[in-house]
């Protein structure tokens, strides 16, 4: 609330946010709006990964063809699945170039990595089994990396 000079007493600041209740929410909206293209604006900025088509549909037993490109100049990509309420499953991992190697879930996959910045993955039968959230990521040679055997903790 703003005071314009004048002492407002309760009755007069409760009688002025009724009649410029309007203001909170258009002050809310453009705070929103604000929000909102902070989060356009960084969605358009440049990420170093992209991965194409945004969406596939596809039919049974048609090949699917997904593209992971890379402008960072990393050596390690990755392909993940996730299928709904499960975590990520890593389908292949290529070290660089014509370097590749299965992950935990490559049955029904293969993958292509001629150059650094392109990593594909094909399905070269698609089936309803295959139905996921398909992500690629990419890293550096930073340490070696290895599958870990997934750990408990003991009670």
């Amino acid at each position: 609330m703003v005071s314009m000079g004048r002492k407002m007493t309760s009755q007069s600041a409760c009688s002025w946010e009724k009649t410029h209740s309007f203001l909170k929410t258009a002050m809310g909206v453009r705070l929103l709006w604000g929000v909102a293209l902070c989060f356009l604006a960084v969605g358009l900025v440049d990420t170093g990964v992209t991965q194409t088509p945004r969406f596939l549909v596809k039919r049974m037993g048609e090949k699917a063809v997904l593209e992971c490109l890379q402008d960072m100049d990393y050596e390690r990509m990755f392909w993940y699945r996730q299928d709904p309420g499960l975590g990520l499953r890593l389908i292949y991992f290529s070290y660089d170039a014509d370097n590749n190697d299965k992950g935990d879930i490559p049955e029904g996959y293969s993958v292509s990595r001629k150059k650094r910045e392109r990593f594909s993955l094909i399905l070269e039968s698609a089936s309803f089994t295959q139905t996921a959230l398909y992500l690629c990521a990419c890293s550096k040679a930073t340490v070696l990396h290895s599958h870990s055997l997934p750990a408990q903790k003991r009670k």
